[in-house]
């Protein structure tokens, strides 16, 4: 471990001795200056961790001594020490950003706390969460094999996310790669759990059937209307829940979490079929029979969407749903600043659907651009860059403004991605679909152990455009790579994040209810 350098810049140094000896007791090495100049030197030429700053010193003041450690030393911590309590020393001192401030006479326990504070916060927190996860990580882990149903994996993929963000600045790298290891295993029996029950919940009236896209609307929003608040519904594509959790501290100030649920995304989780599932409350094979000119497939050029409103109006006519609705789709910033400066299109109607597709296009992005490679290389870069984009967004301007009207927000999504790692062969034909997470076709070769595979389509309500087509899904951090130049696609799309496939981060998926607060 690093010994910690105190820096303790006092012009009656002597008789702080006592203090100082404490301190050498307890394992850190002190450096003593009695004016500021010396202190500004000593900082210079041997970096130490926190400066004990006292005010009254010849020569230039403690608070000009501060001024100038801050101006090319910002980050390191200064704890301002004086025998004044009066209050505009104080107000001019933490307005300097100092870290502390203690008055004289002080006692070696307080000098102690402070450094604690201010140096080893960082370490002792990682200790304790490291401590509690290696306590946490047996019962996870049983959880994890003894998961029978949706509700089940719900609560493993709170835990894991959980745990995942509390270990994402440990200085212990170790603890990072456990936490990988166990979402990984978790991913893998994720995965069994789908093959053996996902095709059973679309049979009459299954067991424990969970809510799925199709069915979000009309279980968790529309019975809303019903009441006198309007609602709006924003639709972030491709969000998940980690992603929600890194962005919720920036929305409590605003609202309170009425309900925080995971439901389920269809398969393919990807957004032609999700996102049309999700509007339409039809699963894709029924929106093709029903309205067959609403409904794209995968090999048909352009646009997978377009029709996103009519499907949504559709629904509620079906559904008797009389509300007035409106929708807006957010695909540039010109949009999103239309729509926070003109707050009244969006509240003068009992249901409004926003939908923002920043994150979909920023994991897409990650995959092109090496610049974004590097600015989001792993998961908690990836929550990291989510939370940069929605504290300077439209969308956090556009949250802020609903907060002081009487509505109801609910944040969710199509579905997820997943970080990939472990490229799988597949052969297909030049009609088979593109997705690096799932297939299409009608002549796929593959190793069926590999994938879920769906000969049926239509036993899982997927429409299909060949009379015998295929459906297989990627599984964990599976992804499909052709064998023709196979190693430079497998390594080019290694460690992206994509999504259409089976894993926790692409199917459980966030629906939030929040109040304004008020």
């Amino acid at each position: 471990m690093k010994e910690i350098t105190i820096l303790w810049a006092d012009d009656e140094i002597d008789l702080l001795k006592p203090n100082i000896l404490f301190l050498e007791s307890k394992g850190y090495r002190v450096l003593t200056a009695t004016n500021g100049q010396d202190a500004i030197d000593i900082v210079r030429s041997q970096s130490p961790d926190l400066v004990f700053l006292d005010e009254y010193m010849p020569g230039i003041s403690g608070l000009q001594t501060l001024e100038e450690i801050k101006s090319s030393y910002p980050s390191l911590p200064v704890v301002m020490i004086t025998k004044s309590e009066e209050e505009n020393i104080m107000e001019e001192a933490i307005g300097s950003k100092i870290s502390d401030y203690l008055i004289k006479p002080v006692h070696p326990k307080q000098i102690l706390l402070s450094i604690k504070k201010n140096v080893e916060t960082k370490s002792l927190v990682t200790k304790k969460i490291t401590s509690s996860y290696q306590s946490e990580f047996g019962k996870l882990g049983m959880a994890i094999n003894s998961a029978v149903s949706f509700d089940d994996w719900a609560d493993v993929y709170r835990r894991l996310v959980y745990w995942e963000m509390e270990l994402e600045d440990s200085s212990d790298p170790g603890m990072n790669e456990v936490i990988a290891h166990q979402k990984h295993e978790a991913n893998s029996e994720f995965a069994k759990f789908i093959k053996s029950n996902y095709a059973a919940w679309f049979k009459d009236n299954p067991d424990n059937k969970p809510t799925l896209s199709h069915n979000l609307l009309s279980s968790s929003v529309f019975p809303r209307l019903n009441q006198s608040n309007k609602v709006i519904v924003i639709l972030i594509d491709n969000l998940r829940y980690d992603q929600w959790k890194a962005i919720l501290p920036d929305i409590r100030e605003f609202y309170r979490v009425e309900s925080e649920d995971l439901y389920c995304s269809i398969l393919p989780t990807a957004t032609q079929f999700a996102r049309n599932a999700i509007f339409g409350g039809l699963m894709p094979w029924d929106i093709e029979k029903l309205y067959p000119q609403l409904w794209i497939n995968d090999c048909d050029e352009g646009s997978k969407n377009p029709h996103e409103e009519e499907l949504l109006i559709k629904q509620l006519t079906r559904l008797g749903i009389s509300s007035q609705v409106y929708y807006e789709k957010v695909l540039h910033m010109k949009t999103g600043k239309k729509l926070s400066e003109n707050i009244s299109s969006v509240i003068n109607n009992p249901l409004t659907v926003l939908v923002y597709n920043f994150v979909d296009m920023l994991s897409h992005a990650r995959t092109e651009m090496e610049v974004i490679k590097e600015l989001a290389s792993d998961d908690a870069a990836y929550r990291s860059l989510t939370r940069s984009w929605f504290r300077h967004s439209y969308l956090l301007d556009l949250l802020k403004e609903l907060s002081t009207h009487p509505v109801r927000v609910v944040i969710t999504s199509d579905h997820g991605s997943v970080r990939v790692n472990n490229p799988v062969k597949v052969i297909g034909d030049r009609n088979t679909t593109t997705n690096l997470r799932y297939k299409q076709g009608k002549n796929l070769n593959y190793n069926p152990k590999q994938v879920f595979e769906v000969r049926n389509p239509s036993g899982i309500h997927l429409p299909k455009t060949n009379v015998s087509s295929t459906y297989i899904f990627a599984t964990a951090d599976d992804f499909f790579a052709y064998p023709n130049n196979y190693n430079y696609y497998a390594n080019y799309y290694r460690n992206t994040f994509q999504h259409g496939g089976i894993s926790l981060e692409e199917m459980l998926v966030p629906c939030i209810h929040l109040d304004p607060v008020k």
